[in-house]
């Protein structure tokens, strides 16, 4: 088995955790606490500009955060599994379980299903109560080089 670095798994892992997110991650405010190709732990905090007219988070911020993660997740198990290419979302199920207007709120990961053309991961976003929000499903195609 090749080291992290030899397959570019180190250096995404170092873009996934560092403390400047990137593109539309950016505008949700999510930062990566853990990476790795089993899981993934993403925190953000539920500002105003999150929510919707009725004062709690927009359901797309949801389901934004859990395609971020799930597909940074398949990514990264794709690398480590010694294949080049990326991943694409081709359908994400996402379920709003609790309302809420502010707090900071965590998205972990959890695989499913990976397979050699498709991926299958849960994501599970909680309050700091501990308490479920919203959860989702995304797969991900394999794309390789």
């Amino acid at each position: 088995m090749t080291d992290d670095t030899t397959r570019g798994l180190a250096p995404l892992r170092e873009q996934i955790l560092s403390s400047s997110p990137q593109g539309f991650d950016r505008t949700l405010g999510l930062h990566y606490l853990e990476a790795s190709a089993d899981a993934i732990t993403a925190e953000f905090v539920v500002t105003p500009a999150l929510l919707q007219p009725w004062g709690i988070t927009h359901g797309g911020v949801y389901c934004s955060v859990i395609e971020s993660v799930a597909s940074l997740s398949g990514q990264l198990w794709l690398i480590e599994s010694g294949r080049t290419g990326h991943v694409v979302g081709v359908n994400n199920n996402t379920d709003f379980l609790r309302a809420v207007g502010d707090g900071r709120m965590t998205a972990r990961s959890t695989p499913v299903h990976r397979g050699r053309s498709q991926q299958l991961w849960l994501v599970e976003i909680t309050a700091e109560s501990g308490k479920t929000i919203a959860r989702g499903q995304v797969r991900l195609q394999n794309i390789e080089d």
